[in-house]
């Protein structure tokens, strides 16, 4: 039952006094604003070039098996427990072993490169034994082989200067006719780097398309692109200047270009649907700038705290990589948000009573009105069907989300190997080359090392040949090499390679097979321990890690949202709705991504070559930032349901009221997120198409089947049982405000 809050319209009052203050004064002092952030524009892209620091893919897992693996490796034999990376050659007009002086020479000049342990010449390796699969380094017809390169540090983080010593290296195989390429992480030094310009362009002319179709204003739509694109530019800048001191992905900035575009553009936009509303009420622009940032500006402080939060929900993962991750978004955000309370109010300033002066259709606000005072247009009617029937708008909601979200139960987490990525890179091409000569397995070999330092001298032959057997019996392995000690004598060394490709299942169960099973049966009863380590092991142990901690992401995000939007509109159902709506939105997309990438339906369309798995961190990921960005529109909409709700009492006419309002600005807001993440579809980088074409999918159901059928319906259904709250539990939540200045009081029951 409803009832009011003691000392609660003076606190609103209060809080949307400031914001009010901000926003008046920025557009009356518009000049100063404007001037000021472009000055710190240019000083942070200065100090950032300067200073700034790298983005790196170089981790560690300090806990998992595979890192203690190589730790002890790298102990007992250095050259052995290094960075492996492999140099592939192919001459399809005479053996590589006319080559041999070409090779000796490259040889030797690739070990007197800097962090160089060893290179490995593969014409003096010993031959493959009879009747064994052949897995390098030199291929039956002597056409193919590889070099395997160890590096005291990740290749891949050397920077790309070091490539002109390593072509230096190769020429002369070049030089000679060989094709030369780069594999593994040194594949991955000498791919081109991410130019994300066309897809910035691309989400742009889409948002402006959007904007003008929407609001028919030329300035209106240029406003939310410029505030966010200046936003976007200063929070990578900040981003940058982070990277000298923490470990940012490679994929950082681009993720957080994406969702800096995507939440500036939609932060700006509600700011400035407000805004023009009030001005065809008759308000002078100043007042009117105010009065948007203390009502939606309120609404854009919250959402935004709402995705940064989430966004920080990554940080239970344990994982320093995806918490890093969650980092580089919210910094984009935090501008965005910025950008909203301060940049625009002053672009609304120096626009002032022009801003609907060029258009190319009538400018439309928040509504859509008809004849005389009542409105009558096309989401007010739609919002009088939502009201009258409720359960088959629900209905058909559910329907749709549970359709999509049928692929979900088949998903397969993994890594996305070189075979998924375009032939331009050299990576796929050296990928290609291995497997057609030695099979697809020789892409990801699996090191495994027993460590015997504690076991008796008289008890290390039976280990080693007990060890041996086990590993030659082992399930979906098709070449186990023989177990070699180590110069000291305390590990057992040997390689085993899957009869799948690294990114298949097979080889995942593969890697556990051996982590589980196998070894800890070898080394019973000794003082023995056993690792599976090596690339592909440490992608596995990765996968596992963040599969376990998925749940807990889950838990935290829902949670914490679940308080916030308690916090904000005292409803205890309206929070529990809202927390189970977005998880089955989220589950929907999940299920898109899933046929689209696994199941291959539609992958080649999109760059993609042949199946893959889902990227181990994606759902993760895609939880975080899509829960964030969903409760944009939830606090939105509800925000504008509650005023109403204040104001007149009628829970269901609210609800009506509230769609017919903020139905056109969400869903042009939408489909500007939507086009922003879509447009990274066309990125080179496979990791980025599927976060791109994900969260552009979440953006499009969560605005549409549960912003504009299933949201409606549920407080429709729900009436004003939906504001129920415990007095109890009211007095102990904090009280946040989403609707700025407005100080009504609840009605009386």
């Amino acid at each position: 039952m409803p009832h009011s809050r003691t000392g609660a319209g003076d606190q609103k009052a209060a809080r949307g006094g400031v914001l009010r203050r901000l926003g008046e004064w920025c557009a009356r002092h518009f000049v100063v604003v404007i001037i000021a952030w472009l000055v710190a524009l240019v000083a942070l892209q200065v100090i950032s070039r300067e200073f700034g620091g790298a983005y790196s893919d170089n981790f560690s897992l300090p806990q998992a098996q595979a890192q203690k693996g190589l730790d002890v490796l790298k102990a007992h034999d250095p050259q052995a427990g290094g960075y492996s990376s492999q140099i592939v050659m192919r001459d399809d007009q005479q053996p590589l072993t006319a080559l041999s002086s070409q090779l000796s020479t490259t040889i030797a000049d690739l070990e007197k490169l800097p962090h160089v342990l060893s290179a490995q010449n593969p014409l003096s390796a010993p031959a493959t034994p009879s009747g064994q699969q052949n897995v390098g380094p030199l291929s039956d017809d002597k056409k193919t082989a590889y070099i395997t390169v160890r590096f005291d540090v990740q290749p891949s983080t050397l920077g790309d200067d070091y490539l002109d010593g390593v072509d230096s290296a190769v020429q002369p195989l070049r030089s000679a006719g060989a094709e030369v390429e780069y594999g593994g992480p040194l594949g991955e030094l000498a791919r081109p780097a991410a130019d994300d310009r066309v897809s910035e362009l691309i989400g742009f002319g889409v948002a402006i398309i959007v904007l003008l179709v929407g609001f028919g204003s030329v300035i209106a739509a240029v406003v939310p692109l410029l505030s966010a694109l200046i936003s976007v530019v200063g929070g990578l800048a900040i981003l940058g200047l982070l990277a000298a001191a923490f470990t940012f992905a490679t994929v950082s900035p681009t993720l957080a270009t994406m969702i800096g575009l995507g939440v500036g553009i939609d932060y700006a936009l509600f700011m400035l649907t407000r805004h023009r509303q009030d001005l065809i009420d008759g308000m002078d622009p100043v007042r009117a700038a105010g009065q948007a940032a203390s009502t939606s500006g309120h609404a854009v402080l919250v959402s935004g705290c709402t995705v940064i939060i989430a966004l920080a929900g990554l940080s239970a993962s344990g994982v320093s990589f995806i918490s890093l991750l969650g980092v580089a978004a919210a910094v984009t955000v935090v501008s965005a948000v910025i950008g909203a309370l301060t940049l625009v109010p002053a672009l609304l300033g120096f626009i002032g009573r022009h801003i609907d002066r060029f258009h190319v259709r009538p400018p439309i606000a928040e509504t859509e009105p008809g004849a005389g005072d009542t409105p009558q247009g096309t989401w007010h009617r739609y919002a009088q069907r939502v009201e009258r029937r409720p359960l088959s708008f629900l209905s058909a909601g559910v329907a749709v989300v549970v359709i999509l979200a049928i692929p979900l139960f088949s998903i397969q987490l993994g890594h996305i190997g070189d075979g998924a990525d375009p032939t331009s890179f050299t990576d796929r091409r050296a990928y290609d080359l291995m497997a057609d000569a030695f099979g697809p397995g020789s892409n990801g070999p699996l090191t495994v090392v027993v460590d015997q330092t504690d076991v008796p001298q008289s008890q290390r032959s039976d280990l080693a040949s007990k060890a041996q057997q086990s590993l030659d019996k082992v399930q979906g392995a098709a070449v186990v090499t023989p177990l070699t000690p180590t110069q000291d004598g305390d590990l057992l060394v040997g390689t085993v390679y899957s009869t799948k490709s690294p990114q298949n299942s097979a080889t995942t169960d593969l890697t556990n097979r051996l982590v589980d099973d196998t070894l800890p049966d070898v080394v019973q009863g000794t003082d023995a321990k056993g690792y599976v380590t090596g690339t592909t092991a440490t992608q596995v142990d990765f996968r596992d890690i963040v599969a376990s901690q998925l749940p807990v992401i889950i838990a935290v995000v829902v949670g914490l949202a679940f308080l916030i939007i308690l916090a904000v509109f005292r409803g205890l159902l309206v929070a529990v709705k809202a927390a189970v709506l977005n998880v089955l939105s989220i589950a929907a997309s999940y299920g898109v991504v899933v046929a689209v990438f696994q199941w291959g339906w539609g992958g080649p369309a999109l760059g993609v070559h042949g199946k893959v798995p889902i990227e181990s961190y994606v759902p993760m990921m895609m939880f975080a930032i899509v829960f964030g960005l969903s409760m944009d529109y939830e606090i939105f909409l509800l925000s504008r349901v509650h005023e109403a709700w204040l104001r007149t009492g009628d829970a269901k006419a609210s609800v009506a009221h509230a769609l017919e309002i903020t139905a056109r600005v969400i869903t042009c807001a939408a489909l500007i997120m939507v086009s922003v993440f879509a447009a990274f579809i066309v990125s080179d980088n496979i990791v980025v198409k599927m976060l791109g074409l994900g969260l552009a999918v979440s953006v499009l159901i969560d605005a549409t089947v549960v912003r504009l059928l299933m949201v409606p319906a549920v407080m429709t259904l729900l009436g004003r049982h939906a504001w129920w709250m415990p007095r109890w539990l009211d007095r102990i939540l904090p009280h946040i405000d989403a609707e700025g200045s407005k100080s009504e009081a609840r009605p009386a029951s």
